[in-house]
């Protein structure tokens, strides 16, 4: 196994600038996930990992080592693709064991780490398959054990369950995060899926034009974001956001003063996310628009002050569009944002919203 240290990573295609100047570690043994839209750089920066890519600029180390001129065979890693990759002409044993195959392994120590992998993800009744006979689930889990066979130190994988269906990507979901914390290998994970990013990450760095723009614990991310742009890509439903405007000590939101807005900075931005409020007797007064049932909840459309505005509500409160609801940010919960740079400001530690002067 092996920590990796990005810094500075910049990637030109001719004329478009790929990624900007990327700084990322990640510790031996962590799960990282990349994070981000099409486009944002997420797999051109693990294909510069896997030396697929060559960084027009910056440096990639792997166990202290600078692997820059080195070529993805004497990296050290394994890749998980989207598209599997299983060879069609081979038995599942045979793909698990291609990559110690080609180290020219003894047959015994082979069979010993196949059947070892293959126990892990649940398929020793497929070694005697080919891959025509599988399901898409059967056959990346093939994938990933013939990566982890090769007991590589770092194991790159480039959305690798995005070909399942929703139901089954939840079960290989579990499988994955649990055959990764036995094996205690470094990961790179790249999706564009936040479920999948909330629910496997040890950290989740957030891609956005060819930058990190965050890097931490799901929890951290989710609840206090670094950027409006963070705030706003995750999550569904995402954050609310409205414009605020300065008065006296605090700042006016919605035609409500808010008490303890940020006391530097220029304007500013107020942002909440829709399961974070709650009824109340003053607060926000929108026009319910939409209502969408969600299970044990429902998803409530206002308009407020002429700015869409969701809540995630319980289902045994009755709301009816057309009519007037009041809600209230739960304490602690509430964010602050520059509005120009985007960037996170200190959080409304008691968000009374206060109606008049």
């Amino acid at each position: 196994m092996a920590d990796i240290d990005i810094r500075q990573v910049a990637k030109r295609f001719g004329s478009h600038q790929a990624l900007h100047a990327v700084d990322l570690t990640v510790a031996d043994g962590e799960f990282v996930v990349l994070l981000g839209a099409s486009g944002s750089g997420k797999t051109t920066l693990l294909r510069i990992i896997a030396g697929l890519e060559t960084a027009s600029e910056g440096t990639v180390s792997i166990g202290g080592r600078r692997v820059d001129d080195l070529p993805p065979r004497r990296r050290g890693i394994a890749m998980v693709f989207q598209n599997y990759a299983v060879f069609p002409h081979m038995t599942v044993f045979d793909n698990i064991g291609f990559g110690l195959a080609m180290q020219k392994m003894p047959a015994a120590e082979i069979e010993r780490k196949v059947r070892r992998v293959a126990g892990m993800l649940h398929i020793e009744e497929l070694l005697k398959r080919y891959s025509g006979q599988l399901s898409g689930g059967q056959r990346q889990r093939v994938a990933v054990a013939r990566a982890l066979a090769v007991e590589p130190a770092v194991l790159l994988m480039d959305e690798p369950l995005s070909n399942l269906d929703a139901l089954l990507r939840l079960e290989m979901r579990a499988e994955l995060k649990g055959v990764l914390q036995e094996s205690r290998t470094t990961t790179i994970y790249v999706t564009h899926d936040q479920v999948e990013a909330m629910s496997l990450a040890d950290r989740i760095a957030v891609m956005h034009e060819g930058r990190i723009v965050q890097a931490a614990p799901a929890p951290e991310v989710y609840h206090h974001p670094a950027t409006r742009f963070v705030g706003g890509f995750i999550g569904n439903p995402p954050m609310n956001f409205l414009p605020a405007s300065r008065e006296g000590e605090g700042a006016r939101v919605a035609g409500h003063l808010f008490r303890d807005a940020p006391a530097s900075g220029g304007a500013l931005a107020f942002g909440i996310r829709p399961e974070d409020l709650a009824p109340a007797g003053e607060g926000f007064a929108g026009r319910v628009k939409v209502v969408e049932p969600l299970g044990p909840h429902q998803l409530v459309t206002m308009d407020l002050a002429g700015h869409l505005f969701r809540a995630v509500l319980d289902n045994d409160l009755a709301v009816r569009p057309g009519e007037t609801l009041v809600l209230a940010p739960r304490p602690g919960r509430a964010r602050w944002f520059d509005a120009d740079s985007g960037a996170s400001l200190a959080e409304i530690t008691q968000p009374e919203p206060v109606t008049g002067a």
